[in-house]
């Protein structure tokens, strides 16, 4: 992916629109197989990732009626997917040949262990086309983001 940030302007955050409406559209896709806790982690981390990284993805916060309030989410929707492993690989090797597309990637690595230096390391030791994915998360051009994950079903 090139260093030109993925985002949305100003002007183009409309939360009171439709998410179908946005310009960019934001997928998640999951190894499918994965037990239900490493597949949330999975997502959580690579949503976590993209928050930060991709301009006004995040709306404001909202105030509930006993005047708590509720930090802002993705008003541009967020679809969690399912696919295999080799898929998931064709899916983020896809995208990330793209400028116009944010990709964060977990490499399955990143489950394990509970230190993180101790995963940077072992992703040093992986050749990229060796490297298996949890999870990917993905931000761009509705049209394009669709054909990099056409035909997954929704994760269930």
């Amino acid at each position: 992916m090139s260093d030109q940030p993925v985002g949305f302007e100003a002007e183009e955050i409309r939360t009171g629109e439709e998410t179908r409406n946005a310009r960019l559209k934001w997928v998640i896709v999951v190894d499918a197989a994965l037990p239900a806790g490493r597949a949330v982690n999975a997502g959580s981390c690579v949503a976590s990732a993209t928050a930060v990284n991709v301009a006004g993805l995040l709306a404001h916060e909202g105030v509930d009626a006993d005047g708590s309030t509720h930090p802002g989410l993705p008003w541009a929707g967020c679809t969690i997917l399912g696919a295999d492993v080799v898929k998931l690989r064709q899916i983020r090797d896809k995208a990330d040949r793209r400028e116009d597309v944010f990709v964060a990637d977990m490499p399955i690595a990143a489950q394990e262990t509970r230190v993180y230096d101790e995963y940077v390391d072992t992703l040093a030791t992986l050749p990229g086309g060796e490297i298996a994915y949890a999870a990917v998360s993905l931000v761009g051009p509705r049209k394009a983001v669709d054909r990099i994950v056409g035909g997954l079903k929704l994760l269930p």
